[in-house]
């Protein structure tokens, strides 16, 4: 079943910072587009999802974002409508007031980017003097006023030396969750050198490894679903082979998640350029159910070495890099280091399990507590864990051990009155 868990919403592209690599080529401040989605049209595009897909997350980006002024009005309308709505910042123009407007609309959370812990890289990146003192502010403000934060982190050549330091960072600041997002040339980001694959591999490694290592930080690589080969190689039983790369760990681009442009475009990913209707033609929701590109996506004819590949049913490869190097968009991931030994499809641990597990009461409403675009993944995880201690009932003491391990000390927030 092919759920929305997570629409990503460009409401603008217009920035107050120029970044190297920014997948949008986002226009300067003072040239945004005139077509850009109304408030009126962003909220029936929330309410059209909320209906479709109850509990979905949503990522309002950019551009910057926060250059809207009715960004707080189209929070707390999704918010409202049950949606988890949260933000993808440069950070910069985090304030107090602001901060304490995002928090009484309903804003759950934001992503502030931080491309390095060097001032003077960070600026470079971002391509403006400054950036980084700002940002750095903005991050303290979230702590100290309590609006929960991730810090996302994008992987070059430049600054894979940083990734050590920048868990630690994360740590330090308050962080829920360290999103590391590897390159993908498209945008602005076409002139940028991507780090070579056995690079990839590297840094893939480290961030498994520092996973293991922390407790209270979740450490995430974004657009590398070969990680779920990596861990599978470094240790097969471990519980990233649970599911599939497609089931919410991999590239879930037209299966779990879709793009809304900023002038009403629907695409399957950010990095993904065609897009696949416009919800001021068409409903999101039929556009959703209805797309060719999004069928491809879940039931994908991989071809070149994804498609011999063994591990193809838990990675997969993203889709968008091979469109972008002009290899069609079931192509291989050029960013990928192995090559196919031949043998047999890995089949992920979860579909390899046989027996029916029930909940309890009480852990099915701690269930239903949970963001309902990680409900499925929770309960798929849960019920591998019980079947594992060979119990066949899942309870609220097995949640509470689970959460304790991925979380230590640092568990997420929940919604008022949940």
């Amino acid at each position: 079943m092919n759920d929305l868990h997570l629409l990503a919403v460009n409401l603008t592209r217009r920035c107050n910072l120029r970044c190297a690599h920014c997948y949008l080529d986002a226009d300067t401040l003072q040239n945004g587009d005139p077509n850009e989605l109304t408030t009126e049209e962003v909220r029936a595009l929330l309410d059209d999802v909320a209906a479709a897909h109850a509990g979905a997350m949503v990522v309002l980006t950019g551009g910057e974002p926060l250059l809207r002024r009715d960004l707080e009005t189209i929070i707390a309308h999704g918010n409202e409508a049950g949606l988890a709505m949260v933000l993808g910042t440069n950070g910069t123009m985090l304030t107090d007031q602001r901060i304490d407007k995002l928090k009484a609309a309903g804003l759950l959370g934001a992503g502030i980017s931080v491309d390095s812990l060097d001032p003077g890289r960070h600026d470079a990146f971002r391509g403006r003097p400054g950036s980084w003192c700002k940002t750095m502010a903005g991050i303290e403000r979230c702590r100290d006023l309590g609006l929960g934060f991730q810090i996302h982190f994008s992987v070059t050549e430049r600054n894979t030396s940083e990734l050590d330091n920048m868990v630690e960072f994360s740590r330090a600041v308050g962080a829920r969750v360290l999103n590391i997002f590897f390159l993908i040339c498209t945008g602005r980001g076409e002139s940028m050198t991507d780090i070579p694959p056995a690079a990839y591999e590297q840094v893939i490694t480290r961030i498994i490894q520092a996973q293991k290592q922390t407790s209270d930080l979740i450490i995430r690589p974004r657009c590398a679903p070969h990680y779920k080969r990596i861990a599978h190689q470094l240790e097969p039983e471990s519980a990233l082979n649970r599911i599939s790369g497609m089931d919410g760990d991999g590239c879930i681009a037209g299966i779990h998640y879709a793009r809304v442009n900023a002038t009403g475009g629907v695409t399957a990913c950010p990095y993904i350029e065609s897009e696949t209707g416009n919800v001021r033609q068409r409903a999101f929701s039929d556009i959703w159910c209805d797309a060719e590109e999004f069928k491809r996506l879940r039931s994908p004819k991989l071809e070149g070495k994804c498609g011999e590949c063994e591990y193809q049913r838990l990675c997969g490869g993203c889709r968008a890099r091979p469109l972008a190097a002009g290899h069609g968009l079931m192509g291989s991931d050029p960013t990928c280091h192995w090559q196919p030994g031949g043998g047999a499809v890995i089949i992920p641990l979860g579909m390899l399990t046989n027996g029916s597990v029930s909940w309890s009461d009480e852990a099915s409403s701690r269930l239903e507590r949970i963001p309902a675009f990680l409900r499925r993944l929770v309960r798929k995880r849960a019920e591998q864990y019980v079947r594992e201690l060979g119990d066949s009932r899942v309870t609220a003491d097995h949640l509470s051990t689970l959460a304790a391990r991925r979380f230590g000390a640092n568990k997420p927030g929940r919604r008022p009155g949940s």
